[in-house]
């Protein structure tokens, strides 16, 4: 009975801090469900049109393979966006797997993209190789999609988004680095960006806010990853978020 007593919290702490990842990771999704959807209308607005071309093309096969071609592409842009983001949303997985950082950030530009390309931002990508770190890979997309609406929320009139992923071979660490050419973090405010419920957003005109556990989220996963997250920031010129995970897993989880 004492055993059961002294679990008690842990297993409690444990299951509101599952519960508050599924609900920040939620949140990231619903900030770019307008883009999505407004991707999707485009996306069948395509399919309906090329479909009306296939059937008036009767006679010329050309003309209605190539319609048919394009019905294809588009249908199947559309299936991986929306296995993107049911994935996203629903991945509950906690296992550390080799992964392939890259093709992260390239999955969180796939849902990311329509948002930023809406709203003026051009995304600016550097690769140094293809790094692969022991990480859950569903958590820390949910890390780099936060950094990313951050960014765009930045640039209110458009701006630039650089992603770069890299290895540092001396402290063995890749690093992926989310920068933005926004309005900046002033130095006040820059320690206090990774406290819980500390926002600097203010109300849209929706009345819809920052709830302050976008960051506070990121830094616990990293954390748990047993690895950092930086923030370098100039009021005018942007902010710079620099992710620092291990390449191999810390010996006593091996």
């Amino acid at each position: 009975m004492i055993g059961q007593d002294v679990m008690a919290p842990s297993t409690e702490t444990e299951q509101l801090r599952r519960q508050l990842l599924q609900a920040q990771r939620l949140s990231s999704v619903g900030a770019l469900a307008s883009s999505v959807a407004h991707e999707f209308n485009n996306i069948l607005t395509t399919v309906i049109n090329y479909a009306k071309l296939a059937l008036r093309e009767k006679e010329d096969e050309a003309a209605r393979t190539q319609a048919l071609e394009k019905i294809l592409k588009g249908s199947q842009r559309a299936a991986l966006i929306i296995h993107s983001m049911l994935g996203f949303a629903r991945n509950t997985a906690s296992n550390h797997e080799m992964t392939d950082i890259v093709t992260l950030v390239e999955e969180v530009l796939l849902l990311a993209e329509k948002d930023l390309s809406k709203h003026r931002i051009q995304i600016e990508k550097k690769y140094q190789g293809r790094p692969e770190a022991p990480v859950v890979p569903a958590q820390i997309e949910q890390v780099l999609l936060n950094l990313i609406i951050n960014a765009r929320q930045a640039m209110p009139r458009g701006g630039r988004l650089i992603l770069e992923v890299q290895i540092n071979p001396r402290s063995q660490m890749v690093e992926i680095r989310v920068s933005d050419t926004g309005v900046g973090i002033p130095p006040d405010r820059l320690r206090l960006i990774f406290e819980p419920f500390y926002t600097t957003k203010e109300p849209d005109e929706h009345g819809h806010g920052g709830t302050g556990l976008g960051l506070s989220v990121c830094r616990q996963i990293i954390d748990q990853h047993h690895g950092r997250i930086r923030v370098e920031s100039l009021v005018g010129k942007g902010s710079t978020f620099t992710i620092k995970l291990p390449l191999q897993k810390p010996s006593a989880e091996t």
